[in-house]
């Protein structure tokens, strides 16, 4: 196994992560000391579109080192929600607290500040089609960051070699498969050294068999204690890298739980009936 300081890019240990080393994820254990402050807080979180209410009275916690997994049907408001949380929707009421420090609502100058520490990738890659990978992953620490090219081009290369893609630093992205694309995608949002990283629905359009290698490398940032929330539909994924797990229908958190303990005995009728209409045909419903 590759040094856990590549795929988690901070260069030294998080004291508050590295207690979390025996408890694995998809445990429910997370190991993380529950006087730690959050990494993240919402608290009455409102989100809508004219008078369509898309998220109401939204409230949860992330420590550094969990994983947060977002589960619902579609229009259930995952995708908005964590959308919310890079500042890329605006909200109508409610509070988030990033290291502390309330964001300013709907305050784009706060937002670009805070998304070189809060990393996202999207299910449409958004790679630059004019640039090569190189050039994709450089742009963003080198000319927001500000931070020396040699330095960037190091960390590029050892991320790069990680994930088995050292060979296509030259190429542009019409050369890549989509999980190929997909996994730079992840490597540029590490490579801003974020504290957070939000993953929305990345697999949604791939072809099956490139899911696999993608889901691999989040598995992997999660045994590394990476932060993370997760949006996806990929439930034995969700199961493996689950801290705690969120259900979400219409807007609402109508449950939370630990990963283990939501998947083998949810506390609802329609969180059990969403679990039942997920399984592999022909597998034996939840008692």
């Amino acid at each position: 196994m590759a040094d856990s300081a590549v795929l988690n890019p901070s260069v030294a240990p998080n004291p508050a992560t590295t207690s979390a080393t025996t408890a694995g994820h998809g445990s429910g254990d997370s190991a993380i000391s529950p006087d730690d402050a959050p990494l993240l807080s919402v608290r009455h979180l409102k989100k809508s579109y004219g008078t369509h209410e898309v998220l109401k009275d939204v409230s949860f916690d992330v420590k550094r080192g969990q994983v947060l997994v977002l589960l619902g049907p579609s229009g259930s408001g995952k995708s908005t929600l964590i959308r919310c949380l890079n500042g890329l929707e605006t909200i109508q009421g409610g509070e988030i607290v990033f290291k502390g420090q309330a964001v300013p609502a709907n305050n784009e100058r706060a937002w670009r500040k805070l998304r070189t520490e809060i990393g996202m990738v999207f299910q449409s890659y958004d790679l630059f089609p004019n640039l090569t990978v190189a050039k994709n992953i450089e742009l963003g620490p080198t000319k927001v960051q500000k931070r020396p090219k040699a330095e960037v081009d190091e960390q590029m290369d050892r991320l790069l070699a990680d994930v088995q893609l050292s060979e296509y630093k030259n190429a542009y992205p019409r050369e890549l498969s989509g999980g190929q694309k997909q996994r730079i995608a992840i490597v540029r949002a590490l490579a801003m050294n974020p504290e957070l990283m939000l993953f929305d629905e990345v697999t949604a359009s791939l072809d099956p068999e490139m899911v696999r290698e993608v889901l691999e490398l989040m598995l992997r940032l999660a045994k590394r204690h990476m932060t993370m929330i997760v949006v996806t539909h990929e439930m034995e994924f969700a199961r493996r890298v689950a801290d705690t797990v969120m259900f979400l229908e219409n807007g609402v958190i109508l449950e939370r739980q630990s990963g283990n303990e939501f998947f083998t005995h949810p506390q609802t009728d329609r969180a059990r009936n969403f679990l039942e209409s997920m399984a592999p045909v022909g597998a034996e419903p939840q008692d």
